[in-house]
């Protein structure tokens, strides 16, 4: 028997289709977090004294080794991430009080950066307004991975940094060798509009609006025009069903 696609339980393959496309992500950052960490081993001058840096690592090196990891995802056909890379605490790098190791795909008539074919390194030296950046410590990306150690998703929230367009960011803690000190944090940026393409096919399989909300009840997509990307929504007023794994909810409402 079918699942009645007016009720909560019709709408579970959407939840599962959010909780499996954020899994496939985190995976990805997993995988490249091992060679990252092994790329800046050597800026650590003592595993007894984590503390203690020697600023070996040089932002060359180090880029090479994350573009090798992440070019070949923002290449790809029809690629789901418009950026990824890694942000390394200012200690770590030689010479760097912040060092962003960070490519954006390709932008289509952005309003910064024009159009771009090709994947583009992010240059903070030619932006005017990345003062903020000099405390990226305490930005939602960094802060909570930073407190928590785990995976976190940030927003949805317009970039004004890079794509002019709401995103999402996923990042992950990187380690020092002896697992303990945080030196950055390897992530990934997801265009709200990227993701209504892989999402909105499962949402609107179901009869009833349903809507997908972040921990704070902010709105990522929706199929209830009444409910636009960024607006605060009503969780109180409709059923919920959990994204495991994900910090989403997807709101049901009545038909």
């Amino acid at each position: 028997m079918s699942a009645d696609l007016t009720s909560p339980i019709g709408a579970q393959p959407a939840a599962e289709a959010v909780a499996d496309l954020f899994a496939r992500v985190f995976d990805r950052l997993a995988q490249w977090r091992s060679p990252i960490e092994q790329a800046i081993a050597p800026a650590i001058r003592s595993l007894a004294d984590p503390a203690a840096v020697t600023g070996e690592v040089r932002p060359a090196d180090l880029d090479q080794v994350v573009a090798g990891l992440v070019l070949p995802r923002l290449t790809e056909p029809d690629p789901l991430l418009v950026g990824a890379g890694f942000i390394a605490d200012g200690e770590i790098v030689r010479g760097r009080d912040v060092h962003f190791a960070w490519w954006l795909g390709a932008l289509d008539d952005n309003p910064v950066l024009g159009s771009t074919d090709t994947p583009t390194r992010l240059d903070l030296s030619t932006r005017g307004y990345t003062e903020y950046l000099r405390d990226f410590r305490a930005l939602e990306w960094y802060r909570i991975p930073a407190t928590t150690r785990h995976a976190h998703v940030t927003g949805p929230y317009v970039d004004h940094l890079c794509t002019c367009d709401y995103i999402l960011t996923l990042t992950m803690p990187v380690h020092a060798p002896d697992g303990e000190r945080m030196v950055g944090v390897v992530g990934a940026d997801i265009s709200v509009r990227r993701l209504e393409q892989e999402l909105l096919p499962r949402f609107l399989a179901v009869a009833a609006p349903l809507a997908l909300v972040n921990a704070d009840g902010r709105v990522v997509l929706s199929t209830d025009p009444e409910l636009q990307v960024g607006q605060l929504a009503d969780a109180s007023a409709a059923t919920s069903l959990e994204c495991p794994g994900t910090p989403f909810r997807v709101l049901v409402g009545d038909e």
